[in-house]
């Protein structure tokens, strides 16, 4: 069962990890919100219950 020998697999999966975290992840961190962020604290929506026809 060859899928089971973890030499190429453990490398592949590695270097794909260490460029994620070097290259990639660095790069999407560095773009500005579309929206910033405030400091308001939410409303909260107060609901009625629906009354059912039936009860």
């Amino acid at each position: 069962m060859p899928q089971l020998n973890p030499n190429p697999w453990f490398y592949i999966m590695l270097m794909s990890w260490l460029t994620f975290s070097l290259i990639i992840q660095p790069e999407l961190l560095s773009f500005t919100l579309t929206n910033p962020l405030s400091n308001k604290t939410s409303t909260t929506t107060r609901s009625s219950p629906w009354t059912w026809p039936w009860t």
